[in-house]
């Protein structure tokens, strides 16, 4: 039997956890159909309704009952939090990764191993001062953090972060 809005309302505002099932149960299946017709992605909507909930139950306070019924207030809710995720750098990551799958749903594999002498790297650095080939290999092909690099070549870190620069600089310039 379904419960009253009022009812509702007061008993999430007194943070009854049974009454966010009940609300739930009343509303869960329309919130979703609101989010799912925004998302277009049957689990993302999932995701989206969930942290809808969450956002329904700590707002539940700035409710007024005067301006909107329950479920419209919830549903402006629903729709706004599908919109912001749509627009989150998150959904453009996952929909750019989506486009790596051809029609047969096989994923394209990237090669695990990194073998810079097949784009040429090593030929570029040669056109580099020392110092700034050092640093490159310590950096990018051997995997040193900064801090590591300034420790094994016994510099300042900021003379590696400076050498650093410089260098992805001159590359720049030498690449083009």
């Amino acid at each position: 039997m379904p419960v009253s809005d009022h009812e509702l309302v007061q008993r999430l505002t007194n943070r009854e956890a049974r009454a966010m099932t009940v609300f739930y149960q009343q509303f869960g299946r329309a919130l979703h159909g609101t989010v799912l017709r925004v998302v277009g992605n049957p689990q993302s909507a999932e995701d989206v309704l969930q942290e809808s909930l969450l956002k329904v139950w700590v707002s539940i306070a700035s409710y007024d009952a005067a301006k909107s019924q329950l479920f419209t207030w919830a549903a402006a809710i629903c729709r706004n939090a599908a919109i912001d995720h749509l627009r989150s750098a998150r959904y453009h990551l996952i929909k750019r990764m989506a486009t790596l799958e051809d029609t047969t749903g096989r994923q394209f594999i990237a090669p695990t191993e990194f073998n810079p002498e097949h784009i040429g790297v090593p030929e570029l650095l040669l056109g580099l001062r020392p110092e700034y080939r050092q640093v490159l290999d310590l950096l990018y092909l051997r995997g040193y953090t900064q801090a590591e690099a300034a420790e094994e070549l016994r510099v300042p870190l900021g003379t590696v972060k400076t050498w650093s620069m410089g260098a992805r600089q001159r590359l720049s310039r030498l690449a083009l």
